[in-house]
């Protein structure tokens, strides 16, 4: 469903309508804050950031069920995940059932920086959205829950199989 305050008149986007745009400005914007205040004061980027948060959350778990949650690519998880171990924040072990696979978990370096980056990052979510009520945060977290299931049916949308 396009709504026709999508478009302008002149049949380009309104941008100050566009939902994607909205969102992913949003998203680039609130990343690139979240980046530049997390290296200033913890020395650790936002994918390092979301990678501490994954694993306070989830323990032993492999570097893809990090890319699955957290949308993470490979590429980006695999370059954090080697900087975190060097600075001694998260540890790898072998999964005692498939030696095969490797499990990360954090260390207590590791654990005492995602407590300590958890506080600013909860700071930072507050002052976000500080402008919402307890009800309008609901619906929004709500809609964010629903456009995320929608995910699938957008990213697979094919326009040649409209025929037109």
């Amino acid at each position: 469903m396009t709504t026709k305050s999508s478009v302008t008149e002149r049949n380009s986007l309104n941008l100050d309508r566009y939902v994607p745009a909205l969102v992913t400005a949003l998203a680039n914007k609130l990343g690139a804050g979240a980046s530049s205040c997390y290296r200033k004061h913890f020395g650790v980027g936002v994918v390092d950031w979301r990678i501490l948060a994954m694993l306070a959350v989830e323990s032993d778990i492999s570097a893809n069920r990090i890319c699955e949650v957290t949308a993470l690519d490979k590429a980006a998880t695999s370059r954090a995940l080697k900087q975190l171990e060097e600075n001694g924040d998260v540890e790898f072990s072998k999964d005692k059932q498939d030696a095969r696979r490797i499990l990360i978990r954090l260390t207590p370096k590791g654990k005492a920086l995602h407590d300590q980056v958890l506080k600013v990052a909860l700071r930072r979510e507050a002052l976000l959205l500080a402008d919402f009520s307890d009800a309008e945060l609901d619906i929004f977290i709500d809609l964010l829950h629903r456009m995320k299931a929608r995910l699938d049916v957008v990213n697979g949308y094919d326009p040649a199989s409209e025929g037109g």
